[in-house]
């Protein structure tokens, strides 16, 4: 085939960023790698995982949607997740052979013990109890009700394999030693022994916009040999 017939996936893969909690895709991390990469050629597509809503937020439609946003069976996807996205990223990895990498900022992993830890005992029972919990969603800059059933559904997902995603491909993790809400002692200890996992440990907290520089010079490189073949296999498509 010809430069201009060949089909993307078979030269490069696509590269899609999932937001994390009471999030969006226009987040300031999301937009910041967008834009990074836009510069190389190379297109980031940030997919709303506010689904079904953000009020009925579930792990698993999250899990469903990044999955429709993949492509067909001979796709290869790069995913780069926040939070929520990053744990997100992790188990469609660990379940579709056509993710090739994965960048995680300051993953969720054991998304439920976490929330738990963070909210307090008494917190936690009002939640289960009255079925909502009131949150700021960072994109309305107002308060929204979460309902309960996030809970049955994530720890659901978690409990697939033991509570930590399985993944075996190339993995890079950045992590602030400051984050009051995904622990980073989390993190490490998904990553400890794993050869194919680099975890880059900063000085900052969950948000990690202090830290925007230093995602996106780790990325740059990490993401290299996967970032040529998607500029290529973009610059072919008519």
């Amino acid at each position: 085939m010809s430069a201009s017939t060949t089909s993307p996936s078979a030269v490069g893969p696509r590269w899609l960023y999932l937001h994390g909690f009471a999030s969006g895709p226009d987040s300031k991390k999301g937009v910041a790698v967008a834009r990074h990469y836009a510069e190389q050629g190379i297109a980031v597509e940030r997919l709303n995982l506010r689904v079904p809503s953000l009020e009925q937020l579930r792990l698993s439609a999250m899990l469903d949607t990044v999955l429709a946003a993949m492509g067909g069976p001979e796709e290869r996807v790069v995913l780069l997740g926040s939070s929520l996205g990053g744990l997100t990223a992790a188990r469609v990895a660990e379940q579709d052979a056509r993710v090739c990498a994965l960048v995680l900022l300051a993953p969720a992993f054991r998304v439920v013990p976490q929330l738990r830890r963070r909210m307090g005992d008494a917190a936690w029972r009002h939640w289960e109890t009255s079925g909502w919990i009131e949150t700021d969603d960072f994109v309305t800059q107002r308060k929204v009700r979460i309902h309960s059933g996030f809970i049955a559904d994530a720890e659901g997902v978690d409990a697939r394999t033991g509570g930590w995603p399985d993944v075996r491909v190339p993995t890079l993790i950045i992590h602030g030693r400051q984050d009051d809400t995904c622990d980073v002692r989390t993190s490490r200890q998904w990553a400890e022994g794993k050869r194919h996992v680099r975890m880059v440990e900063v000085d900052d907290g969950h948000e990690l916009t202090a830290s925007l520089p230093t995602i996106l010079e780790e990325t740059e490189v990490f993401l290299q040999p996967w970032g040529a073949r998607a500029a290529r296999a973009q610059s072919s498509m008519p």
